[in-house]
């Protein structure tokens, strides 16, 4: 996309940064009454009636992204979408974002207003106030970070499972990961042929996945509206055994996941087949899902049992009785974290 050669090119260097941050922040709109004070000045200013919740996440090309084939407004999007995702496992509502972004000079201004493109969509989307950051220059090609806040009043952690409780999970996995595998596919026979233009129609849902995820603020809501508060919660983002090791390390319990039972859309199945992957090796350890992982307590199954956007996966044991996968054979197998940087298969 970057190096479409007959695509108009600004210098970032006629801006200078204050008229750079002017221009690529010159559309946000301030909505939450908890800001005083946005973008403009040296600090934003807030006020917060109730508990607040911080989290950050850092983008680095090359290691979370390849630009050959994340459009860059996809880019701007997904780095919000990140960090929303751990606000919404907190339990709470997101209300405001920082964006920081270094570029390399080979970045032109237009790429720059893409990434931007992409941070307004998802702060329209999801009623999130941008009130401030930075941007500076990089000899190591982009890199972007997000701060984001939001309000909480009844917060949920990992550590509140009890054993007996039920592990659900929001949506679907291994998407993401499938995703990635088509796209880095295509990638190579692109380097080889670069007139060869993909056919990606029968994967447009885990492409999706992987270069648009959505946070799970409805699973929020609805959690909400059904009256049920999670012991524990937690987003997928680094694969289905890390995050359920996170929550047994914390909450000192055991688990039982059922194989049989995890949620893989037909795409992700058909997708495994076709690249003789393992489905389950890949909803356990692909990552980039974003969906949530939570616990609760037995008397709150009535509630969500006929729920299609939740799915029961296991339920929580004593710790003494470890981790485990239970096959579809009924064999138990221990959970081991391999997490998305060492899955290689």
């Amino acid at each position: 996309m970057i190096e479409d050669k007959n695509q108009q090119r600004t210098d970032l260097g006629t801006l200078g940064e204050f008229g750079l941050i002017d221009h690529l922040t010159k559309n946000f709109k301030i909505n939450h009454e908890s800001t005083v004070k946005g973008i403009g000045d040296d600090a934003a200013v807030l006020d917060f009636k109730k508990k607040i919740v911080v989290t950050t996440d850092l983008l680095v090309e090359g290691v979370h992204f390849d630009l050959s084939y994340m459009p860059l407004k996809h880019l701007g999007y997904k780095s919000v979408i990140v960090n929303l995702s751990d606000v919404f496992a907190m339990n709470a509502t997101a209300t405001q974002i920082t964006v920081s972004i270094a570029v390399s000079n080979r970045f032109p201004l237009e790429a720059l207003e893409e990434i931007y493109a992409g941070i307004e969509t998802a702060a329209k989307i999801y009623n999130i106030d941008v009130i401030g950051g930075d941007t500076t220059s990089s000899n190591k090609g982009l890199l972007i970070s997000v701060t984001a806040l939001g309000e909480v009043d009844n917060e949920v952690y990992r550590s509140g499972a009890k054993p007996n409780d039920l592990l659900v999970v929001s949506g679907d996995l291994g998407g993401a990961y499938m995703g990635l595998q088509v796209l880095e596919r295509e990638k190579e026979v692109f380097k080889v042929n670069p007139n060869n233009q993909p056919d990606l129609d029968a994967y447009t849902y885990i492409i999706e996945r992987q270069l648009k995820p959505e946070a799970r603020k409805d699973i929020v809501k609805l959690l909400k509206d059904l009256d049920v508060k999670p012991t524990s919660m937690i987003d997928i983002s680094d694969g289905l055994s890390s995050e359920i090791m996170h929550i047994c390390k914390q909450s000192k319990v055991g688990c039982d996941l059922y194989e049989a039972k995890i949620p893989l859309d037909p795409q992700v199945i058909s997708t495994c087949e076709e690249f003789n992957i393992d489905s389950t090796t890949v909803a356990l350890n692909g990552g980039e899902d974003y969906e949530l992982l939570m616990t609760i307590s037995q008397e709150d199954y009535p509630k969500i049992k006929a729920n299609p956007n939740l799915t029961v996966i296991g339920y929580m044991t004593e710790s003494s009785a470890g981790m485990h996968l239970v096959t579809r054979a009924e064999t138990k197998i221990p959970i081991k974290a391999q997490g998305w940087k060492n899955f290689d298969e």
